[in-house]
């Protein structure tokens, strides 16, 4: 029997009987695992309402109260953080470590809104005026909606949903319908450290739901990390109707490489990180930006080390690659690379040949060379295992080339030329930037977030701008006279 996979509402598995569903692949065997119910208006009503039901006594639970809970997920999330690898290896196919790495980086942003006694801080200034106090409060904005990808199904929740509870936010979370059990999985975790019910409830779904919290008028805010169109269509959409809104795009990360780099390091860290989890992720790097003359011996090296890596099953320990994560992405994947090759562009290595016994979705590493800034494969975001070099003549023109490319989220420079590296880090147009460092996705005591096309409202992800996002700040104005003193006065009130 197929398992059924369901909403989380008001601390409890749903109970109804959803009107439509979808399929929830093994994407190594191509398998049907489960059937996950996809929510309706009446559901996300029905979530929404718990959450705010639940919010007056989560705001006002004490930030001690509120930061053990968050501990206690944290505690648990560790001793159980096995269990959640091998739900995201078999529902998204990621290996088994890469699956343990993302589940390490969302453990870091755990830690991090653990501190939140410290981050919500507020300013106090006595005597302000002759026997006024003045004073600052960050108060939590309500009922928030988090919408999150398929790419990393623990990692990319957990950038906002610990942040959101310790600021006393409660949350409807709408995960990838492609890989949701995650999720759920998260849900129990913060049920058994203590979180009260309807303070974190999991909807699933579609368009359907996620248009319900856009425009839901309970719904104060909205975090939401996808592709750049849906991106724009969520910010635009919940904004319209009077929401705070961090919505991350899409990317085109390009990787230079100056020819004083030690190529032997830089070819390494091109297929690192455009290979790893399959090329999607959107911190991938998806373009080496070759500046002469190094080109062809640097993709040679890329070359040969693709050779040797091992395409298979997630959940074998020799497996370096896994599977995409349904039929779907595989086949538009797929014809990017056809479209590459119509273009122009030099086929190195063709990842269309790879053959994995049993089924599965599964294209292997494909690297281009010679690529054109007006092919497809430049001008897309893929999401998969294509790495497409470029040739520059000199740095300037590396410079110009990352620039001139609509997204901005992350970039990195090979080089042991400190001023280049200097001179990088103030000149390009990109929000995360790795000097030697291929992926270079920030801690969690930082903040994650691109510019330009990748990134629509101004807030970025987790770190002291998640806090700031998750919060709004009152002010108070404070006097406590002597009962003698009094009197109307219409004038505007003066500091004295």
């Amino acid at each position: 029997m197929t398992q059924r996979i369901s909403h989380w509402i008001d601390g409890k598995s749903w109970a109804g009987v959803a009107d439509r569903t979808g399929e929830v692949f093994d994407p190594a065997t191509g398998e049907v695992r489960a059937r996950v119910d996809f929510a309706g208006g009446g559901q996300v009503d029905e979530a929404v309402a718990a959450a705010a039901r639940a919010f007056p006594g989560w705001r006002d639970t004490s930030l001690a109260a509120r930061s053990r809970v968050l501990f206690r997920f944290r505690e648990l999330l560790t001793e159980r953080k096995d269990e959640l690898a091998a739900i995201i290896t078999a529902e998204h196919g990621k290996v088994l470590s890469d699956a343990a790495g993302e589940i390490a980086r969302a453990i870091e942003n755990v830690e991090y809104a653990c501190g939140a006694p410290q981050m919500l801080k507020g300013g106090f200034s006595e005597n302000a005026s002759t026997g006024v106090d003045v004073y600052s409060i960050a108060q939590p904005l309500g009922v928030v909606g988090v919408i999150s990808p398929f790419n990393f199904p623990a990692m990319v929740p957990l950038w906002f949903v610990p942040n959101a509870l310790a600021c006393g936010n409660t949350v409807v979370l709408k995960p990838s319908e492609k890989d949701p059990s995650a999720s759920l999985f998260i849900a129990e975790l913060f049920a058994e450290a203590g979180l009260p019910d309807g303070a974190l409830n999991v909807l699933h779904g579609d368009k359907v739901a996620v248009d319900g919290l856009l425009t839901h008028p309970v719904v104060k805010a909205i975090s939401f990390v996808g592709s750049t169109p849906i991106a724009r269509y969520v910010y635009e959409t919940a904004t319209a109707h009077g929401k705070r809104v961090q919505a991350l795009g899409g990317a085109k990360n390009h990787m230079v490489v100056l020819p004083d780099a030690d190529l032997d390091l830089a070819a390494d860290a091109a297929v690192s990180a455009g290979f790893g989890s399959a090329g999607e992720r959107c911190m991938a790097v998806s373009v080496v930006v070759a500046v002469d003359p190094v080109g062809d011996e640097l993709v040679s090296k890329i070359a040969s080390r693709m050779g040797s890596l091992t395409v298979g099953d997630g959940r074998s320990p020799e497996s370096e690659m896994g599977p995409l994560v349904t039929a779907a992405h595989r086949d538009r994947v797929q014809s990017y690379v056809e479209a590459g090759v119509s273009a122009g562009a030099s086929l190195v290595v063709d990842g269309r040949s790879v053959s994995v016994p049993g089924g599965g979705f599964w294209l292997g590493p494909t690297l281009f060379d010679r690529v054109r800034t007006d092919m497809s494969i430049y001008t897309d975001e893929i999401f998969g295992p294509v790495l497409s070099v470029v040739r520059a003549g000199s740095y300037d023109d590396a410079l110009a080339l990352v620039n001139a490319n609509a997204y901005g989220n992350g970039t990195a420079i090979f080089t042991n030329d400190g001023r280049a590296a200097r001179r990088f880090q103030n000149e390009v147009e990109v929000g995360m930037v790795g000097l030697n460092v291929p992926i270079p996705v920030p801690v969690g005591y930082y903040s994650f977030g691109g510019w330009k096309d990748s990134l629509f409202g101004d807030s970025h992800a987790y770190g002291p701008e998640g806090f700031h996002f998750f919060t709004r700040t009152k002010v108070i104005t404070s006097r406590w006279p002597d009962p003698s003193q009094g009197g109307v006065n219409l004038g505007f009130p003066r500091n004295s």
